[in-house]
């Protein structure tokens, strides 16, 4: 694979054959290929008998030059003619990675200046334009990044394609490698504009990072690809793309509506608002802090330090310390950011220190510094420290939640004196909030939570990220502590949750589950 400032992944030969084989067109078919690289899309077209070919490829540097091909820009290209089928791998690069021409490019286009803006992703240009220049029920297929199915930015995109057409078939391939060196998500799907789309589309997903590619072509290929598809109802315009079946649409609905409030209308007293509670509502989400080089701040051995040193240190949690409730030890950073101290002081008075950071002097120094110059020694950024300071118990959460290996989330009791950093998001509960600690945690490790964060949050491939956004959005349970049935469900998971931190029975576990299904099923 090569790549060059234009996004360019060449696409494997066995994928191009199974996007080709998805296309349901005839010889005399228009065909359209936007970004063709090296040309591997039409040349395996024109194998199969197709001729009536145009592509396009906005790099004339490419060493192997193919018929049929314009080198010059699809974005900007004039194109009056409409297609049967546009088939490729189109270019994908973040704005602020795009070449100064490419985004001057972008702010003359009519099409991206009328959906899109600098936060959107280049990729975004190809699929739209290639579906304005598709026939009536002509077809898209190509292969790309899974991140735009779900961000707010792509929001313009799916109401787009919503409002003229629907998917057919979407493949999703988490972190199967495909090109190499790529460690991103990616999607195979087949589009067709239409004014009449069908209600359903087939929707595969692959779980198994350890699988080939070449394995997941061959099951797609046999009778075993049904047991990796379900069938999605069409999306449509203003709605989340959810890619579940109609039985899980109803469970995350069902558990929505547990998780909705009545509230009084101000304006109208007589009438009564229902809302959806969110974590938002009961917990501040914070970030954790950020030294800018882990290895360098964390003390394997503290037999050698003096008093002072000893005195500088703050106790760690990071991700991989954290379980579900239960944290399994800390590590000790250097801490020196409240000390005014210069390099003289630190290498007479903390020559431990001196000698560990001094390794790596150089890369600290050139640490991305959030506010200005920042000494060796020092933390880069203590965002929401006063807040992890407080003396009171905290939910952590690592950052990031691999779901292909564990079907849980990793939400955690902490007490206080421990502080964490930037692999780790803290929930503190507000001052208003009358559910316990550990009524909230368990209900943060409930499956169903785990479903619906599964379906609804940020995801990329297999990775869950729990950054303070998605977090805020989670739906909860509160108490109704007028009824007493309910009051006696939050109390008895309480006394549960401690007892299963001291213990770690897995019946106490279930047990938990159980008492917090009572209140969402």
């Amino acid at each position: 694979m090569n790549k060059n400032k234009y996004g360019q992944y060449f696409t494997p030969a066995a994928i191009v054959e199974f996007m080709i084989e998805l296309a349901d067109i005839n010889p005399s078919s228009k065909i359209l290929e936007p970004s063709c690289g090296e040309g591997v899309f039409i040349e395996q077209l024109k194998d199969k008998g197709f001729d009536n070919i145009v592509g396009y490829e906005i790099d004339n540097e490419l060493g192997k030059k193919t018929e049929g091909i314009k080198y010059e820009s699809f974005v900007s290209a004039n194109i009056e003619d409409k297609f049967d089928l546009i088939i490729g791998n189109p270019p994908y690069i973040r704005w602020k990675n795009l070449e100064e021409e490419l985004k001057k490019e972008l702010e003359s286009n009519a099409l991206w200046n009328k959906y899109f803006n600098t936060l959107c992703d280049y990729l975004y240009i190809f699929i739209l334009k290639s579906i304005e220049l598709l026939k009536d029920e002509g077809q898209l297929i190509f292969i790309c990044p899974e991140y735009w199915l779900n961000t707010t930015h792509s929001f313009s995109l799916r109401n787009y394609m919503a409002h003229n057409g629907g998917f057919e078939k979407l493949f999703k391939f988490n972190e199967t490698k495909i090109f190499d060196n790529v460690n991103v998500s990616l999607i195979v799907f087949k589009y067709v504009k239409t004014t009449k789309p069908k209600n359903k589309f087939h929707f595969f997903d692959f779980n198994d990072r350890k699988c080939k590619i070449e394995d997941i072509l061959y099951i797609l290929k046999s009778n075993k690809s049904k047991q990796h598809q379900i069938d999605v109802n069409r999306f449509k315009v203003n709605e989340r793309w959810l890619f579940v079946s109609n039985e899980e649409s109803r469970r995350l609905i069902h558990f929505e509506s547990a998780c909705k409030r009545k509230i009084k209308n101000q304006k109208l007293f007589d009438f009564e608002d229902v809302n959806l509670i969110r974590i938002n509502d009961i917990c501040t989400v914070r970030n954790g802090l950020v030294s800018g080089l882990d290895r360098a701040f964390k003390i394997e051995n503290t037999d050698r330090l003096n008093e002072l040193e000893l005195n500088s240190t703050l106790n760690v949690i990071k991700g991989y310390n954290l379980n579900q409730f239960i944290y399994k030890g800390y590590d000790k950073y250097i801490y020196l950011n409240d000390r005014e101290i210069n390099e003289e002081i630190l290498r007479n008075d903390y020559p431990q220190f001196y000698l560990k950071l001094n390794i790596y002097k150089e890369i600290l120094e050139n640490r991305y510094r959030y506010n200005g110059k920042v000494p060796y020694w020092n933390w880069v950024f203590l965002r929401n420290f006063d807040s992890f300071r407080k003396n009171e118990s905290k939910i952590y959460v690592p950052s990031k939640n691999r779901i292909s290996q564990n079907k849980f989330f990793k939400f955690c009791i902490v007490e206080n004196g421990f502080f964490p950093t930037q692999d780790v998001s803290v929930l503190q509960l507000k001052n208003t909030t009358k559910e316990s600690i550990y009524y909230i945690c368990a209900y943060l490790n409930h499956p169903m939570v785990f479903n619906w964060i599964k379906h609804n949050g940020i995801i990329k491939g297999n990775i869950v990220e729990f950054s303070a956004k998605p977090l805020k959005s989670v739906p909860f349970r509160i108490i109704n502590w007028s009824k007493q049935e309910e009051v006696r469900i939050h109390d008895k998971i309480k006394r549960l949750v401690k007892e299963y931190i001291k213990k770690e029975e897995s019946n106490i576990l279930k047990d938990i589950n159980e008492n917090i299904s009572l209140l969402i099923d």
